[in-house]
C-alpha cells in the first residue's frame, strides 16, 4: 500500500515508518521541511481546510496520523493540532477514497477534561463519524530510546534522591514504541474484527516511583533514596513551566500523571498476539550502558551551565555591592587604572559579568561560549603578568580559572551548530 505517515520526523511517528516500510508498503513521509524523495510537506499549523490535502492523497491507500503536542506554543495550539487541521486531514482522505485511516490519539481520551484530550477526543469523535474503514489508537506512555519523556525519565532516575509527586503512587502502564508500530502494521494487514478504539497498554502496571526504580536498576544504578513531594508543590511547579519550551511538567501533563496512565492488557494482547513487553525489558542488557552513559549526560549542559551562571552573577554582585571599593580600585592599579579611570572599569566590569550571567542562562550558544572563553583567557593572562602574585596565592585565585576554561571548552565544543 501507499501510506502517508504525517509526524514522520517525530519520535512515534519515526517508529512507524520504519515497520511499515519494512513491511513492504511504500511510504510517504509528512513532514514540516522535507528534504527527501520520499517526504511531502505538510504543515498543521497552516493545513486547516481540506482542499490543501488533496494533491497529497492522490494515490494514498491510507493515512497515519501521529502528530501531537504537550504544550502550546507560537500558534501551536491544541485545537490547531490536534482538532482542526486532523479533522480537515480525515475529510480529505474520505473525499479522496483512502481506504483506512489510523489517528494516533491518547489513553485517557475518551473521558480526559484537560485541553489536550478533549483535542484529541473532538478529532477522534469526528473520524468515527465517516463512513471509511479507520482505527483510533489510545496508548499509554510511550517507551522508546529516544523518547522525549523516556530520556527524561531515565535522566530523572538517575538521581541518588529520587523527587517523587505526591509520594511517586500513580499507577502507569507504559507501551514500547516497537510494539505500538508493530500493532499500526498488524492493523492496515486487517483488523480481524477489532474494536475501531484500542487502548494499548504495555505489560507491567507499575506506579511512577517504581518506573523510575525499574530505569534505575535496568541501568546499573544502586537503589536510590526516595523524597515524596508534596501535590501541591508539584502544581505549582506546573504552572510556572507551563509554556515553558520543552518542559515534560505543565498543567496538563501533571493533571494527566495524577489521574492515572493505564488500562488492561488484553486488547494489546490481542493485536500482538502474544503479551505486551514488560518495563523490565525496556532496557536491555546490551543497552544499560549507553542508556547509563546518555542519561548522565542529559543533566551535563544545565549543570555546567548553571555553574558558570553562578560565577558570573556572583562575580557581579561582589565586584558591585559586597567587596570593598578600596580594595577592588587596588586590585586594579598594576594594570594601570587608578581614580575615575579604575571605578568606570570596575563598575563597566561588574555590568558585563551580570549580563554574561543571563546571557548563559538565557541565550546560551557557540558564539557566547567562544567569547566568555576569550575574555577569560584575556584577563586570566594580564593578571598572571601585571599580578603574578596571585599565582602563589595558597586559593589559587588565578589557578581556578583553568576549571572556568575548561567548563566553557566542553561548552563550546558540545554545542550544536546552528
Amino acid at each position: 500500500m501507499n501510506i502517508l505517515v504525517c509526524g514522520a520526523n517525530g519520535f512515534v511517528g519515526r517508529a512507524l515508518c520504519e515497520a511499515l516500510s519494512q513491511d513492504g508498503h511504500r511510504v510517504l513521509k509528512g513532514v514540516r521541511t522535507p528534504t527527501q524523495p520520499d517526504e511531502v510537506a505538510v504543515d498543521y499549523l497552516a493545513d486547516t481546510d481540506p482542499a490543501a490535502w488533496t494533491d497529497r492523497l492522490r494515490g494514498i491507500h491510507a493515512v497515519v496520523n501521529a502528530v501531537g503536542i504537550l504544550i502550546e506554543d507560537s500558534g501551536a495550539t491544541f485545537d490547531k493540532i490536534h482538532r482542526a487541521t486532523p479533522i480537515a486531514l480525515f475529510d480529505a482522505a474520505c473525499s479522496a477514497g483512502v481506504r483506512d485511516i489510523v489517528q494516533l490519539s491518547a489513553l485517557g481520551a475518551e473521558h480526559g477534561d484537560t485541553p489536550y484530550f478533549q483535542s484529541k477526543r473532538a478529532a477522534d469523535d469526528h473520524l468515527r463519524t465517516l463512513p471509511l474503514a479507520h482505527h483510533i489508537l489510545r496508548p499509554a506512555l510511550v517507551y522508546g530510546a529516544q523518547g522525549a519523556s523516556a530520556r527524561f525519565f531515565r535522566a530523572l532516575a538517575t538521581l541518588p534522591v529520587h523527587p517523587l509527586p505526591a509520594g511517586g503512587l500513580q499507577p502507569l502502564r507504559p507501551i514500547l514504541v516497537d510494539e505500538l508500530a508493530e500493532i499500526v502494521v498488524r492493523l492496515l494487514r486487517g483488523d480481524a474484527g477489532l474494536p475501531s478504539v484500542l487502548n494499548l497498554v504495555g505489560g507491567t502496571e507499575v506506579e511512577f516511583r517504581q518506573m523510575l526504580a525499574v530505569y534505575r536498576a535496568s541501568m546499573g544504578f544502586a537503589p536510590a533514596r526516595q523524597m515524596p513531594v508534596p501535590a501541591w508543590l508539584v502544581a505549582a511547579g506546573a504552572s510556572m513551566l507551563n509554556r515553558l519550551p520543552g518542559s515534560l511538567l505543565t498543567r496538563d501533563t501533571w493533571r494527566m500523571l495524577c489521574a492515572g496512565n493505564t488500562a488492561a492488557a488484553a486488547t494489546t494482547t490481542q493485536v500482538l498476539g502474544r503479551a505486551p513487553a514488560g518495563i523490565d525489558s525496556f532496557i536491555e542488557p546490551a543497552d544499560a550502558l549507553a542508556m547509563r552513559h546518555q542519561a548522565l549526560a542529559a543533566w551535563r549542559p544545565g549543570l555546567l551551565r548553571g555553574a558558570l551562571a553562578l560565577i558570573w552573577l556572583w562575580t557581579a554582585v561582589c565586584s558591585a555591592w559586597l567587596y570593598p571599593v578600596a580594595g577592588s580600585l587596588a586590585l586594579l592599579e598594576p594594570v594601570g587604572l587608578r581614580g575615575a579611570a579604575a571605578l568606570a572599569a570596575l563598575y563597566l566590569a561588574a555590568g558585563l559579568d551580570f549580563a554574561l550571567g543571563i546571557a548563559t542562562l538565557w541565550r546560551p550558544g557557540r558564539r557566547l561560549w567562544a567569547a566568555q572563553l576569550a575574555l577569560v583567557l584575556g584577563y586570566t593572562a594580564v593578571i598572571a603578568v601585571t599580578s603574578p602574585e596571585f599565582l602563589l596565592h595558597p586559593f589559587g585565585p588565578v589557578l581556578k580559572n583553568v576549571a572556568v576554561i575548561a567548563l566553557l571548552f566542553i561548552l563550546l565544543t558540545e554545542e550544536p551548530k546552528p
